[in-house]
């Protein structure tokens, strides 16, 4: 049950009810203070010019006219025409239950669409760095939103496992498993590898005319070329996956789409754009020119789609992919998950692709760009010496530090209990520490705060949960029977009673937007009103009635489905102990 749209949609029908036009602004929000309801209606205001009335009689005229009988235990006009909206607490308790008793808390899947979702990439040359996080978490949130909501989700892994670099890496190969290496050892270490060839290339005499040779053979389909460039696939995606597996995210090898899966479409694609008039020759490339992308004296932006000498770019793949997933996948929606610095070439794409007709009109092509991780100096995030963190070694490290911390309290669990424990504590706290920051802007690494119990972090997250299962256990109580009557009389019952009900909206607003630090500010919110009703509704003191007691602890489970639930859209574990 979407509680915002079902405030919405009577309010709507109200506005009808008393003559206002058609598709008229039907602004509701969530009450920001106390004392002014749990939510607000502010649609009286821009009514007043159109209906040549004043805003409160207008607002007294949708109180009588909106149906929440049952619903809403009273309405109030407040200032020049606010409707505060003052819900029920017999029906948020029914809510309450119905959600406690299903194992989707009684939401809702939508109308399915097919989505693909273009995340993670990393390029198949290198290992994945720190610069390869923020794409895979928030693509990784995201998918699972989609899935949870009931919407057919196609995952495409778009990996650089194609271009020039490969010739330069193939003839490193090849020198190396002629001189008897096996392959897995020879690229253990991929950056180790690529340095090696790199040097070959600019400084051994004949070594970068035959890794030029490479590339030739290999767009050409040589067999051997192909052999060892499949080796070198197979060793460096297996990497990618121990990535992965470290940072609990869906991606499987099977999703994989990398470049090179759409190169037998690219001459498709240019001779195309040239049949439409699209593409014309621009000294010797082939370009298509947007006036709409114009520069300040009127110059078309030039997008080019195939080089001078024949071959092709990242535009020209990226238009392949798109024909793919519109014609082939039958994509209602693509979103593709990339760092803010390449905006304007998936706007540039997505223009040249609807002038195409790759893309239909009720087709969404959306690039959901995202900021920098930032050192404590403001800049890029780097190791010391300057280099690029390695993202395995972030990760490593995150749960040494995790492992650290938690030998500093007072605990009874084993040492392989608290690992695990570490393990879960640490990913958890890498991943929230970015998902919980906006997506489009810019954030500062930080141990001290990532790592912290306190505020808006995993570990605080985590331990709410902890927190609500040791109440149950001192109970003696199976939380996930606990389906008791739920009464709401205190105020911090009824508080919390709303949040709970306001979960669905924060996982629309992720799908929607592409935006998981909503969810993480929902989930935050509500293990704050949590910690607040525990304290002051108390569940296992002595003199409490059964009824009461019984209640407030099938709030409190319902809390905890809540947590784990979000947490684990998010790709976070939660934990019984800590």
């Amino acid at each position: 049950m979407n509680l915002h749209t079902l405030l919405l949609n009577k309010f709507s029908a109200a506005l009808v009810a008393i003559g206002a036009p058609e598709n008229s602004p039907a602004p509701l929000s969530r009450a920001t203070k106390v004392g002014f309801g749990d939510y607000q209606f502010n649609g009286a205001m821009a009514l007043a010019k159109v209906l040549k009335q004043k805003p409160r009689d207008i607002a007294e005229k949708i109180v009588e006219a909106v149906e929440l009988d049952g619903i809403a235990e009273k309405l109030e006009v407040a200032g020049p025409g606010f409707i505060n909206i003052y819900l029920s607490k017999a029906w948020l308790a029914a809510q309450l239950s119905e959600a406690a008793a299903d194992t989707r808390l009684n939401i809702e899947a939508q109308p399915s669409k097919t989505v693909v979702v273009d995340y993670s990439s990393p390029n198949l040359a290198k290992e994945m760095h720190v610069g390869h996080l923020r794409t895979t978490i928030i693509g990784d949130a995201v998918v699972k939103a989609l899935e949870f909501m009931g919407h057919k989700v196609i995952r495409q892994n778009h990996m650089g496992d194609w271009g020039t670099q490969f010739g330069m890496l193939l003839a490193h190969l090849n020198d190396k498993l002629e001189s008897n290496q096996v392959a897995e050892t020879a690229l253990s270490d991929l950056e180790d590898f690529y340095r090696e060839a790199k040097v070959r290339f600019d400084e051994e005499e004949g070594f970068a005319d035959r890794a030029r040779e490479y590339v030739v053979k290999l767009q050409g389909g040589d067999s051997h070329c192909l052999a060892l460039w499949q080796n070198f696939i197979d060793v460096s995606i297996t990497h990618s996956e121990e990535v992965y597996h470290k940072l609990n995210v869906s991606l499987t090898r099977d999703d994989i789409m990398g470049e090179s899966a759409y190169n037998h479409d690219l001459a498709n694609v240019v001779n195309e754009l040239q049949a439409k008039g699209l593409a014309v020759e621009s000294q010797g490339a082939q370009v298509v020119f947007l006036p709409e992308l114009a520069d300040k004296e009127g110059n078309p932006a030039a997008y080019i789609v195939q080089k001078s000498g024949g071959g092709y770019l990242y535009a020209t793949t990226d238009l392949a992919a798109i024909r793919h997933r519109n014609k082939q996948l039958h994509a209602d929606r693509t979103l593709i998950l990339t760092d803010a610095r390449q905006a304007l070439h998936f706007k540039q794409t997505e223009l040249v692709a609807r002038k195409a007709g790759f893309i239909e009109p009720e087709q969404t092509y959306e690039h959901c760009p995202f900021g920098m991780m930032l050192g404590n100096d403001g800049r890029p995030f780097k190791t010391r010496t300057g280099g690029t963190v390695k993202l395995v070694e972030l990760l490593d490290e995150a749960v040494e530090r995790a492992e650290a911390l938690l030998s500093k309290r007072e605990t009874d669990l084993s040492s392989d209990e608290l690992k695990v424990l570490a393990n879960k504590i640490g990913i958890g706290a890498v991943k929230y520490a970015d998902l919980s920051k906006n997506r489009t802007t810019d954030y500062m690494f930080s141990w001290d705060s990532m790592l912290s119990f306190e505020g808006n972090t995993a570990p605080y997250l985590q331990y709410a949960y902890t927190r609500v299962m040791s109440i149950f256990r001192k109970a003696g109580v199976d939380h996930q029977t606990l389906n008791a009557p739920i009464s709401l009389d205190a105020p911090q019952e009824k508080i919390l009673a709303v949040k709970q009900l306001q979960y669905v909206e924060a996982i629309n607003q992720v799908i929607a937007e592409g935006t998981p630090h909503v969810l993480c500010t929902y989930l935050y919110e509500l293990a704050s009103l949590f910690m607040s009703f525990y304290e002051a509704c108390p569940m296992l003191k002595d003199g409490i009635e059964q009824d009461v007691r019984d209640s407030r602890m099938t709030l409190a489970a319902l809390t905890a489905k809540t947590l784990q639930s979000g947490l684990s859209l998010l790709g976070i574990d939660t934990m019984e102990r800590m």
